[in-house]
């Protein structure tokens, strides 16, 4: 598999994005959305509605959009229009890539 190099990937952005405990909560629960979002009604291959988010977070459509865009300014998701739905997911080569930076860096 190929993986995004550090010096590609935007380590401030993706530090700022981790900083906030309820982006940590959205990435863990798109870690395996078949346990957290199971009654989903279209397929989880398309990632997780956002509707779904927000109503996991019991926040705000506004509030958790100011999440997920913080999230995917980092590349730490990714989204997909489906109709008038929007999905994300986690885009796991960046995620890969940071950890790998971190365990080499820290």
């Amino acid at each position: 598999m190929n993986h995004p190099q550090p010096s590609t990937i935007d380590l401030d952005a993706i530090y700022k994005a981790l900083a906030n405990p309820v982006r940590r909560e959205i990435l863990a629960c798109l870690r395996e959305p078949q346990v957290h979002f199971a009654d989903q009604a279209l397929p989880l291959d398309h990632g997780v509605c956002a509707g779904r988010l927000d109503a996991h977070c019991g926040l705000s459509q506004s509030t958790v959009s100011a999440h997920l865009a913080a999230l995917q300014k980092a590349g730490l998701v990714t989204s997909k229009r489906v109709g008038q739905w929007v999905f994300f997911k986690r885009n796991e080569p960046v995620i890969e890539a940071f950890l790998a930076h971190m365990h080499q860096q820290l």
